[in-house]
């Protein structure tokens, strides 16, 4: 006599016989996000620290062309280009042709990257401040009327924003474009002057005279996902210094968004090896406060601003600690590793810290 075994029970044979306890997945069943992950080439990897993608509620996704901000009625492109003089295309975002070969780019052109092709392009990832003070006005601000787009934005509370993968060509730093990863950390940026400057309406000292961020009235709550978040930058006092020859004043980044650029500068630097973990330094090992020149640009692999790209921007200023952004950094590369790739369907992989 012949015992018939049902599917269950086979699976559960197959689980004694080979030590396996991974079941495979039922059909139609829902993978979820852990929301830490940012998307490189269609991977998802690990950064440990929250992550809002294009495609998750609350996200904002420059693959669409209509105006994220717009009434809803006029927010598709035709009434879009019509009303706002500065969107000259429906995308804000273009291929990352570079040194690709012919072949390689009819390859790609339909969004099919591999990783290791991905790795042999991007070697730069550029740091700017928005400001516009929260990541939501940044992002009207890009998409709505500048035609322009970032792969990442980095709100007040530490919440990343991802709009784009890694993969596409943002519009956000110029000649470094093609072979860089962009982020605007929000921040109302840098001044000749305190007095007078937005930086009066955006901090103010609560009663122990402690700074704090003062979102305008007419900001809203800001979209900040944090609930009832109170934002104070690292240091109570604001920060002077000399980029591109020129004194100027700036808050700094709140210890939110220092954690969370450091867990993201790691990642990327992990998963796009040609990014060195450090900042351009000059021969003394002092960090530079200029653009570099172009024999610099072409060699410079590695973490920088927007000011070591184009000498009229300043971006993101002198209040920046890039040695505790890169220390931090290096312990997150140091004491992680990424585990091999887990395939979550045809042709994806996702990569674990």
């Amino acid at each position: 006599m012949q015992t018939k075994i049902t599917a269950p029970a086979a699976l559960l044979v197959i689980v004694v016989l080979t030590g396996c306890t991974t079941l495979p997945p039922r059909v139609g069943s829902i993978a979820l996000r852990t929301g830490d992950e940012i998307v490189v080439a269609g991977h998802y990897v690990h950064t440990g620290t929250p992550v809002v993608l294009w495609t998750d509620p609350g996200g904002y996704d420059a693959y669409r062309v209509e105006r994220r901000f717009a009434p809803f009625e006029n927010s598709d492109w035709k009434i879009s280009s019509e009303e706002v003089k500065g969107l000259g295309t429906p995308n804000r975002y273009s291929l990352r042709k570079g040194e690709l070969t012919p072949g390689e780019i009819e390859r790609v052109r339909g969004g099919g990257w591999d990783l290791p092709l991905l790795q042999r392009v991007v070697d730069q990832f550029v740091l700017h401040f928005d400001v516009c003070g929260v990541s939501r006005t940044c992002f009207k601000v890009l998409h709505d009327y500048r035609c322009l787009s970032v792969h990442f934005m980095l709100d007040i509370d530490g919440t990343i924003y991802q709009t784009l993968d890694v993969k596409e060509r943002a519009w956000h730093a110029t000649t470094s474009n093609t072979r860089s990863v962009g982020i605007e950390i929000a921040n109302m940026g840098a001044y000749r002057q305190l007095e007078g400057s937005a930086l009066e309406k955006w901090y103010g000292r609560d009663e122990q005279g402690k700074t704090r961020i003062t979102l305008p009235e007419n900001v809203g709550d800001g979209g900040v996902r944090t609930t009832n978040f109170v934002g104070r930058p690292a240091r109570n006092e604001p920060v002077t210094g000399e980029v591109q020859g020129e004194t100027l004043t700036q808050y700094d980044f709140t210890p939110e968004q220092y954690k969370a650029l450091a867990h993201l500068t790691a990642a990327l630097c992990k998963v796009l090896p040609k990014i060195n973990c450090d900042y351009p330094r000059d021969p003394d090992g002092n960090l530079i406060l200029r653009k570099l020149d172009d024999e610099q640009l072409n060699n410079y692999q590695g973490v920088l601003g927007h000011y070591h790209i184009q000498t009229n921007k300043n971006d993101p200023g002198p209040a920046l600690d890039w040695d505790q952004l890169i220390g931090d950094a290096r312990n997150l590369m140091k004491n992680s590793s990424l585990r091999p790739p887990v395939r979550t369907g045809r042709g994806q992989e996702q990569l674990r810290n």
